[in-house]
Order: structure tokens, then sequence, then C-alpha cells
């Protein structure tokens, strides 16, 4: 069996970020920027008012002013400010001409056209006014290739002219095996159980920003697998689940095999999880997960999302952490374990049942303890390595 590292080390070697694409802003939420993105515009364009109140020079300070107009925004004031006079200024509006410093309208009185102060004034000249390019100038790199967008990514590359940007979005196509699963929501007979791995899955690689295609459920035999490899079309990844060991009715490996494809590895020391096929099909990265539904999860959290984010360019940090073991842990055997796991501010703490059906347990985990091939017991308050299922899962 290989090592969880040498396994990792080569299904990343293996592959190579997919070819970049235009994508509407609205669309690119959580997805991999291609290329650095560099502003087009300034922003704020041009002087602009912080503060609702009166555009001044300051040598004529403390007044009194003349108001001589208006700026809001969208409507500036075209005309100068002379000496002695003002303009009504409102928050985002341009500085006019001939004015340097605002004075906030809580300090001042206007009696018609004539302004006095009241107040103490601006500090300095100035003051309350935002200089252009404050945020950033056009030319200006913004967000590096590499950056997994968020809300807020989006937000600053339409304020700097982009209405698309460049992205990689790597394709998955997800195959289920197994004679003994029905869909969600139909009622299995007394020999099935309903698949829940393809919509779990799913929906963890989409929120790794893959464009994903759950093809749905393939019995076992080798004639429908094929169908199944064959519709994964133009897929950049290939995730199959259930029949990666080598029993009687394990024929993923079979299929693949027939089907023309290159198989690196199907054992790994890890638990859960130790089937688990690696390879090629044409362009494709396949990778073979169990059908156990916990093994599945943490063996597409520790293998496929790597995968992917080195198939978008992604440059995001790693979701491993360490936190306090809040109760005792026995010495670990000879494959690394990862214990489902809840984590809080006080520290981490395993769950009692580990057993690699259960997805209560898992849904209720927000952490996989790490637990090292041979690893020692280690008593409460020891610090763990625990990878924050939270940030695997959340929007950048």
């Amino acid at each position: 069996m290989l090592s969880y590292e040498d396994a990792l080390a080569r299904l990343l070697a293996a592959c190579e970020p997919v070819p970049p694409l235009d994508l509407p802003l609205a669309e690119a939420t959580g997805l991999t920027l291609a290329e650095d993105l560099i502003a087009r515009l300034t922003q704020p364009p041009f002087p602009s008012s912080a503060m609702d109140g009166y555009a001044v020079r300051w040598a004529d300070m403390p007044g009194p002013w003349r108001v001589v107009g208006e700026s809001a925004a969208g409507r500036g004031f075209a005309g100068e400010v002379g000496a002695g006079e003002t303009a009504r200024i409102f928050t985002g509006a341009p500085l006019p001409q001939g004015a340097d410093t605002v004075i906030v309208q809580e300090e001042v009185r206007r009696e018609g056209d004539l302004l006095t102060l009241t107040g103490e004034g601006p500090p300095r000249v100035g003051a309350h006014i935002r200089v252009a390019g404050k945020d950033f100038s056009a030319g200006e790199r913004l967000i590096a290739a590499g950056t997994r967008l968020s809300p807020q990514h989006l937000g600053l590359a339409a304020a700097s002219g982009h209405g698309s940007l460049s992205i990689r979005r790597p394709r998955v196509a997800i195959i289920a095996t197994g004679d003994e699963l029905v869909p969600p929501g139909a009622v299995p007979q007394m020999d099935q159980i309903v698949s829940s791995n393809g919509v779990m899955l799913a929906a963890l690689l989409r929120a790794a920003g893959a464009e994903v295609r759950d093809l749905g459920i393939f019995p076992d035999n080798l004639d429908a697998i094929a169908k199944g490899l064959s519709a994964a079309g133009n897929a950049d990844l290939i995730v199959t689940i259930g029949g990666a060991s080598v029993g009687d009715h394990d024929l993923v490996q079979a299929a693949l095999m027939d089907a023309g494809a290159a198989l690196d590895f199907w054992k790994v020391a890890i638990k859960p999880g130790k089937p688990l096929i690696a390879g090629s099909l044409g362009r494709a990265r396949v990778l073979g997960l169990p059908g156990n539904p916990v093994s599945a999860f943490v063996c597409a959290v520790l293998f496929a999302l790597p995968m992917l984010a080195r198939m978008a360019g992604s440059t995001n940090a790693d979701p491993v952490t360490t936190a306090r073991l809040l109760a005792p842990l026995p010495a670990n055997g000879n494959r690394r374990d990862h214990l489902r796991a809840r984590l809080t501010a006080d520290g981490v703490r395993a769950f009692d049942a580990q057993d690699s059906s259960m997805l209560g347990v898992l849904a209720g985990a927000n952490a996989l303890i790490i637990r090292p091939e041979g690893a020692p017991a280690v008593e409460a308050g020891t610090d763990v390595p625990v990878l924050a299922l939270d940030r695997v899962f959340a929007t950048p």
C-alpha cells in the first residue's frame, strides 16, 4: 500500500491546469482566477467628498462664504469655486474645481446663499476628500492568478472595469456503481440501499469550484460500467464510486482496463478507505473511490479536492490546522487515520463511533483529526493536526 503522502504526490504530479475560459462575473463565485486581474479603471476616478457638506478653499477659512452651486453624485458642479465661495456637496460627488477641502454640514449654518462656520471646521486642508485613485488605479494588479473568487473579489472586479473573468473550472463526471443502489427518494427493497454518495460528492466538488455531472447509478456489470465511462465525455476528472476493490462484484478496475485506461495504483494506507483507484482514461484523470459513504467522502476530501485545486491552478491555503485535544486518543495502527470530530473554540473532540458507514456521525462532524501511521496514544490537552471541514466547504 502507498502512504497517503506518496499517493497524493503521484496524483498531483499527473494533474495539469485545465484551459481557461471567460465567464460573466455573476457565474464566477468560488471559481479560480486564471490570470492576474488588472484594473482597467481608477477608483475613485476623481476627487470626491467623503461627507455631506460644503466644498471650500482652505485659504478662505473661517469664512463666511457665498454658495454658488451644488455637486451631487452623478451630477457634479460645472463651475468653479473662487475666493469666498462654496458649493453644496454630497457624499461621493465630484469635488468642484477650485475647492480643496470639505466642511461637514453639521458645522455650518446656511441662510439663503450665505454660509457661516458654527463649529470647529475641518482639521486640515484636504479634509473629508477621497483623492482620485485612493482605492486603486488603472493598470494596478488587484487579484493574483490562482485566487478562488469571493463575492468581494467580484465587486472589486466590477468596479475596476471588468464584466467577465478568465477562470479555470475543472469538469468532473461522477459514476456510482452497485446492484444494491436506488436513487435518492426511491423506496429501497429489502436487499437495496439509497445511493447517498453521488449527491454528497457532487455537492462537495461543486463547492470546490468544479463543474459536476452526476451520471447516475450503474449496475455491477462490465457493459453497464463501460457505458458510464463513455458518458463521461470531456471530463477532466472521472470519479467512480464503489467497485474499487478486487471482489467478484468489484468491476471498476476491469471496466477501466477494457476501456483503455492506464492505472497507477489502487490501495492507500489510510482509514477510512483503503481501496482507491488512480489512473487516466484518455486525457481525463480517474479517481475510483470506495463505496462506503464515509470512506468515499474522506477520500474525496483528501485526494479529489487537491486534484481539483491543481487543475484549477489554485493557490489557496491548506485547510489543515492544529487544535487542542479535549479527550485522550489511543495509539494508532499502520494506516493514517482521519477521525470524525467536532471542532470548537475550546478544542477538538473525536466522536466515540468511528464506523465508516455512519453518515449521521459524518454529518455532525466539522473536522477530521489526523492520526499518522503508528502514532502513540495522546492525552487531552495535546495539540493535534486537524483538517477543518468548514474551511473546505466555505466559499472564499
